[in-house]
């Protein structure tokens, strides 16, 4: 017959060590998800704050009949002669300009076209927008593959401390939840603390672990793997919507060794009439066997759609609409569009911006409790359980955490290795880690 005190024991072990990853990962994750909630949460107000700042650009008055596609790219040719087009956008709206893309020196910009006159409105450097850069320190923190890496891997263990923060939370009792949520200001600062950390946490958790799933997929190593399970499988997005484009047929050269590409024009009324939702870009084709792509992403996953047609007899290669994707694709999509709040509009918008604010609060009474308790020699961190059957169990559970995402494995193995030559060799340093 088991001892109750045994099992006590047994549990406490359990606690500890879940507390002490809890700790540790939050020591080194947080200032990571720290930014990524603060950039988060800007960049789900993209629409609203790029209108605003690039007003001029945007939009101009509605007058007239507009011109042709063609007739303004001639506009941006005649004001940028050097410059190479590589997009169009046509207006989404009676009141906005269209949207050039230009190469001018291997920089990527954009030229604002009104299209009812063909006045260049004005041109922004792709790199220098503010939500590009917004955009590039929410993914990759402005440091490239090793920066998208370190998101990744943060974004995974922002899921572990979730997963250990609710099992230390969590009462042994049914009752003892509704007790739990709420904040009792009479206890003195440090359960104040705590309180807020444990109950924004536990009112967050589901969004919180939402933004996380939906965020996953788009990052560099473990949302490769799960394209290359949805390609496998013929459940994914098609290869052909990001990578794999059809090539035109180069008809036979005339008699006067001309072959000439259709208009921007007829591409553009090939779009209209196949239904393609407002907001398109017509990518232009790449070289003799190129083909013209015609793309819309946002804001709603159902109106995506990929045209791919050909550049010489304006034939359509491929049509890929939302309908046709696998169940995991439009999972990825449709969680994509949720992420950024472009879903459901500005209700979207408020639920997302809600959740980063509690990952902002959750951080940083976090880092506060830590302050706050922490001994002035030592990091204070929580003691190591000495239970062998609960390191046993860790042990899985790290094997486990290893398999489905792997940089948590490689993370691991590496604080190990540091444990190992550095922590257990150097008194002061283990003494000072805990």
């Amino acid at each position: 017959m088991k001892n109750s005190n045994d099992d006590n024991k047994s549990r406490n072990s359990l606690s500890q060590a879940i507390w002490r990853w809890h700790f540790y990962a939050g020591m080194i994750f947080a200032p990571f998800l720290l930014i990524l909630a603060i950039t988060g949460g800007i960049y789900l107000f993209k629409p609203q704050i790029e209108s605003f700042i690039y007003k001029e650009h945007y939009y101009i008055q509605d007058k007239g009949q507009k011109m042709l596609p063609s007739e303004q790219l001639e506009e941006v040719k005649n004001t940028y002669p050097q410059s190479e087009i590589t997009r169009f956008r046509p207006g989404v709206e009676t009141n906005r300009s269209s949207e050039v893309g230009v190469l001018v020196d291997d920089q990527s910009s954009t030229v604002y076209v009104n299209p009812y006159n063909g006045d260049i409105v004005g041109k922004l450097a792709d790199e220098d927008r503010f939500m590009v850069q917004v955009e590039r320190l929410h993914g990759e923190l402005m440091a490239g593959i090793f920066g998208d890496l370190l998101v990744e891997l943060a974004v995974c263990w922002g899921l572990i401390l979730l997963i250990t923060g609710m099992y230390i939370w969590w009462p042994r009792h049914r009752k003892g939840v509704i007790r739990r949520i709420r904040l009792r200001l009479n206890r003195g600062k440090r359960s104040f603390w705590r309180d807020i950390h444990s109950v924004t946490a536990f009112c967050m958790s589901i969004g919180i672990a939402f933004l996380i799933l939906t965020g996953l997929p788009w990052t560099g190593f473990w949302g490769q793997q799960l394209q290359k399970i949805g390609v496998i499988t013929d459940t994914g997005i098609p290869a052909a919507v990001w990578g794999e484009k059809p090539t035109s047929i180069v008809p036979d050269e005339p008699t006067d060794g001309k072959v000439s590409p259709i208009s921007i024009d007829e591409v553009v009324q090939i779009a209209d009439s196949r239904d393609v939702n407002p907001g398109y870009d017509v990518y232009f084709p790449e070289g003799p066997k190129g083909v013209y792509t015609v793309q819309v992403f946002l804001p709603k996953s159902v109106n995506e759609t990929t045209l791919h047609i050909d550049q010489y007899n304006g034939e359509v290669l491929g049509d890929y609409r939302y309908q046709e994707y696998g169940l995991l694709g439009k999972g990825i999509t449709t969680g994509y569009t949720l992420h950024i709040g472009s879903e459901f509009g500005l209700i979207n918008q408020v639920l997302g911006l809600i959740v980063c604010m509690g990952i902002v609060v959750i951080v940083i009474t976090g880092l506060i409790m830590w302050w706050k308790r922490k001994p002035s020699n030592t990091l204070g961190a929580p003691p190591q359980p000495k239970n062998v059957k609960i390191v046993k169990g860790v042990i899985v559970i790290v094997v486990i955490l290893s398999i489905l995402f792997p940089l948590v494995g490689a993370s691991l193995l590496l604080v190990l290795l540091l444990d190992w030559l550095v922590m257990r060799r150097i008194p002061r340093v283990k003494h000072w880690v805990g």
